[in-house]
Protein backbone atom coordinates (compact mmCIF):
# COMPACT_ATOMS: atom_id res chain seq x y z
CA UNK A 1 0.00 0.00 0.00
CA UNK A 2 1.80 2.76 -1.09
CA UNK A 3 -0.46 5.39 0.76
CA UNK A 4 0.58 3.14 3.93
CA UNK A 5 3.83 1.47 4.28
CA UNK A 6 3.96 -1.43 6.74
CA UNK A 7 5.34 -0.15 10.08
CA UNK A 8 6.88 -3.87 11.02
CA UNK A 9 9.25 -5.38 8.80
CA UNK A 10 7.97 -8.81 7.29
CA UNK A 11 9.93 -11.22 9.62
CA UNK A 12 7.82 -9.02 12.41
CA UNK A 13 4.57 -9.31 10.69
CA UNK A 14 4.73 -13.34 10.23
CA UNK A 15 5.38 -13.85 13.44
CA UNK A 16 2.56 -11.68 15.03
CA UNK A 17 -0.01 -13.38 12.65
CA UNK A 18 1.60 -17.27 14.08
CA UNK A 19 1.62 -16.04 17.87
CA UNK A 20 -0.64 -13.66 17.82
CA UNK A 21 -3.08 -13.24 15.50
CA UNK A 22 -4.27 -16.98 14.55
CA UNK A 23 -3.94 -18.66 18.10
CA UNK A 24 -6.22 -15.57 18.78
CA UNK A 25 -9.10 -16.91 16.81
CA UNK A 26 -11.51 -15.62 14.60
CA UNK A 27 -9.41 -15.90 11.32
CA UNK A 28 -10.61 -17.25 8.31
CA UNK A 29 -8.72 -17.92 4.80
CA UNK A 30 -10.15 -18.24 1.22
CA UNK A 31 -7.48 -20.49 -0.75
CA UNK A 32 -7.54 -21.04 -4.32
CA UNK A 33 -5.54 -23.72 -6.04
CA UNK A 34 -4.13 -24.66 -2.79
CA UNK A 35 -2.55 -21.27 -1.86
CA UNK A 36 -4.33 -18.46 0.42
CA UNK A 37 -5.39 -15.44 -1.23
CA UNK A 38 -7.35 -13.51 1.11
CA UNK A 39 -7.23 -13.23 4.86
CA UNK A 40 -9.78 -11.92 7.70
CA UNK A 41 -9.41 -11.59 11.21
CA UNK A 42 -12.10 -10.69 13.56
CA UNK A 43 -13.23 -9.87 17.32
CA UNK A 44 -16.27 -10.03 19.49
CA UNK A 45 -16.44 -7.45 22.17
CA UNK A 46 -19.31 -7.08 24.41
CA UNK A 47 -20.58 -4.18 22.24
CA UNK A 48 -19.05 -4.32 19.12
CA UNK A 49 -18.22 -7.02 16.46
CA UNK A 50 -14.66 -6.03 14.68
CA UNK A 51 -13.27 -6.86 11.49
CA UNK A 52 -9.48 -6.53 13.05
CA UNK A 53 -7.62 -7.43 9.05
CA UNK A 54 -8.97 -8.13 5.93
CA UNK A 55 -6.46 -8.49 2.93
CA UNK A 56 -6.83 -10.41 -0.71
CA UNK A 57 -4.52 -10.98 -2.90
CA UNK A 58 -4.01 -7.66 -5.00
CA UNK A 59 -4.35 -9.67 -8.35
CA UNK A 60 -7.56 -10.74 -7.09
CA UNK A 61 -9.33 -8.18 -5.92
CA UNK A 62 -12.75 -7.83 -7.66
CA UNK A 63 -13.75 -11.57 -7.88
CA UNK A 64 -15.73 -11.45 -5.12
CA UNK A 65 -13.64 -13.07 -2.62
CA UNK A 66 -13.42 -10.93 -0.28
CA UNK A 67 -17.16 -10.42 -0.61
CA UNK A 68 -17.39 -14.27 0.16
CA UNK A 69 -15.58 -13.46 3.45
CA UNK A 70 -17.54 -10.52 4.07
CA UNK A 71 -20.53 -12.79 3.88
CA UNK A 72 -19.54 -15.90 6.11
CA UNK A 73 -18.60 -13.12 9.13
CA UNK A 74 -21.77 -11.21 8.61
CA UNK A 75 -23.30 -14.41 9.29
CA UNK A 76 -21.36 -14.83 12.48
CA UNK A 77 -20.72 -12.22 13.83
CA UNK A 78 -23.34 -10.00 16.01
CA UNK A 79 -24.35 -6.27 15.13
CA UNK A 80 -23.01 -3.48 15.38
CA UNK A 81 -19.71 -4.57 13.21
CA UNK A 82 -16.93 -1.94 13.25
CA UNK A 83 -13.98 -2.05 11.31
CA UNK A 84 -10.92 0.98 10.52
CA UNK A 85 -9.41 1.13 6.72
CA UNK A 86 -6.99 4.08 5.45
CA UNK A 87 -8.99 7.03 4.17
CA UNK A 88 -6.85 6.38 1.12
CA UNK A 89 -7.94 3.18 0.31
CA UNK A 90 -10.38 4.10 -1.89
CA UNK A 91 -11.27 0.81 -2.90
CA UNK A 92 -11.70 -0.44 0.25
CA UNK A 93 -13.94 1.98 1.00
CA UNK A 94 -16.34 1.62 -1.86
CA UNK A 95 -16.35 -2.07 -1.46
CA UNK A 96 -17.53 -2.10 2.33
CA UNK A 97 -19.99 0.76 1.83
CA UNK A 98 -21.46 -1.07 -1.00
CA UNK A 99 -21.79 -3.81 1.74
CA UNK A 100 -23.63 -1.97 3.88
CA UNK A 101 -21.34 0.21 6.07
CA UNK A 102 -21.58 3.55 7.36
CA UNK A 103 -18.39 5.98 7.84
CA UNK A 104 -18.86 6.80 11.43
CA UNK A 105 -15.34 8.94 12.17
CA UNK A 106 -12.66 9.80 10.36
CA UNK A 107 -9.50 10.41 11.88
CA UNK A 108 -6.18 11.93 11.21
CA UNK A 109 -3.48 8.45 12.01
CA UNK A 110 -2.22 9.59 15.17
CA UNK A 111 -3.52 6.56 16.51
CA UNK A 112 -2.42 4.13 14.55
CA UNK A 113 1.06 2.59 13.52
CA UNK A 114 0.95 3.82 10.20
CA UNK A 115 -0.05 7.54 11.03
CA UNK A 116 -2.14 7.41 8.15
CA UNK A 117 -5.46 9.07 7.91
CA UNK A 118 -8.43 6.21 8.38
CA UNK A 119 -11.95 5.90 8.73
CA UNK A 120 -14.02 3.87 11.05
CA UNK A 121 -17.19 1.98 9.19
CA UNK A 122 -19.70 0.13 10.87
CA UNK A 123 -22.78 -2.01 9.72
CA UNK A 124 -25.94 -1.52 12.32
CA UNK A 125 -28.27 -3.91 13.01
CA UNK A 126 -31.33 -3.91 10.88
CA UNK A 127 -33.75 -1.79 12.50
CA UNK A 128 -36.68 -3.08 13.73
CA UNK A 129 -40.10 -2.27 11.54
CA UNK A 130 -42.43 -1.53 14.05
CA UNK A 131 -45.98 -1.82 12.65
Amino acid sequence: MPYAPSAHPDDEVRDWVASHLVPAGGVMVAELQGKVVAVMATEQSEAISWVTQMAVDPALVGQGIGTLLLAHTMCTLARPVRLYTFQANVGARRFYERHGFSAIEFTDGRANEEHCPDVLYELRAPSADVS
